[in-house]
């Protein structure tokens, strides 16, 4: 292994190869090592190796690309971390890839990740970029449970993609609860401003759903047991996965569904509100005409008006706008308008 692969070798904290392993019947038989040495040491059925990096640079993949035979073209698309979900086969080895998802709620974003996974008959090398879904977990779970190891590397590819669609229905449940505010806040008495964050919102689950649905494809191949490479006696574990996966994609629909009729509800409530100004400021210009036009009238310096020799004219045209616009007053208050 070159100096530059060894540096970085088992410290997990911002390290390239996280963890390296051999795994023999179920069980981790030797760790912390070469994996060009591990490989070798794979000598019995069902003896595979698990290399796990973190952002490797194509110098730091270059050592384990060459140990594992692994294609040029998949290992560019593993560096370049700006892959759709997708499943593809480069001689003897399978290519996955996996977009991983976690939920920063004081943005109300969903931030996305990237899982490569290069799969052969005795070794798994995966390749993460992002914060989100640690495997250094999912490993531990799979080997204390052992049930998914004897799968071979079958079951390190049910164990990351069953830890992955977790994280899904983790970042749903989050985008549940911040689409039920959104209908709170719009079906409320109060006025709210509520359009900036239904778009956010929106854009968030396209994120979600450009993860999730591409992922089924590839889902219902291993659950099919159509996958060259992958035990078919694996295939219920994937079954499991694929369920959670059709959930997750029928609420990111569903959730979908209900911003657009909250934001077309925003608009309606946003017209009805627009109304009720209009009526209120129609109903205040009224109390303000009337009693004008009536001294509008009583201002007019014609020689011959009756009320203007009459000691009781001013009294009367303060009376006779003050009883208008209290007319007015009580019409408006009964109908709404104030």
């Amino acid at each position: 292994m070159s100096a530059t692969v060894s540096a970085y070798l088992w410290d997990y904290r911002g390290r390239v190869i996280v963890d390296c392993a051999l795994y023999r019947e179920g069980s981790r038989i030797e760790g912390h090592g070469d994996p060009g040495e591990l490989r070798k040491r794979a000598t019995e059925e069902g003896d595979f190796v698990w290399v796990g990096m973190h952002e490797p640079s194509e110098d730091e993949i270059a050592d384990v690309a060459r140990t594992f035979d692994l294609h040029p073209l998949a290992v560019e698309d593993a560096v370049t971390a700006h892959q759709r979900p997708k499943l593809e086969r480069y001689g003897h080895t399978l290519f996955l890839v996996l977009k991983t998802l976690w939920y920063v709620d004081e943005q109300d974003a969903v931030e996305t990740g990237e899982i490569a996974l290069f799969i052969g008959h005795d070794f798994v090398v995966s390749v993460r970029h992002g914060l989100g879904n640690e495997l250094h977990s999912a490993r531990t779970d799979l080997e204390a449970g052992h049930q998914a190891l004897t799968h071979g590397p079958g079951g390190v590819v049910y164990a990351v993609m069953d830890r992955v669609v977790d994280e899904y229905v983790a970042v749903v449940e989050e985008l549940i609860i911040d689409v039920d505010e959104i209908e709170t806040s719009v079906f409320s008495d109060q006025r709210t401003n509520d359009s900036a964050r239904i778009y956010v919102l929106k854009r968030e689950i396209a994120e979600v759903r450009r993860a999730v649905l591409p992922l089924r494809d590839p889902l219902n191949r291993f659950v099919a047991g159509s996958v060259d490479g992958v035990r078919e006696e694996a295939a219920p574990f994937f079954r499991d996965v694929a369920d959670h996966l059709a959930r997750v994609a029928e609420t990111v629909d569903s959730l979908d569904a209900l911003l657009s009729t909250a934001f077309d509800a925003h608009l309606a409530q946003i017209s009805v509100q627009q109304n009720d100004d209009m009526r209120k400021i129609s109903a205040g210009a009224a109390l303000i005409v009337v009693p004008t036009l009536i001294a509008g009238i009583y201002g007019m310096n014609f020689e011959h008006m009756p009320e203007l020799g009459w000691t009781y004219g001013y009294p009367f045209a303060i009376l006779l706008m003050a009883s208008a616009a209290g007319g007015l007053w009580v019409l408006f208050k009964r109908s709404g308008w104030l």
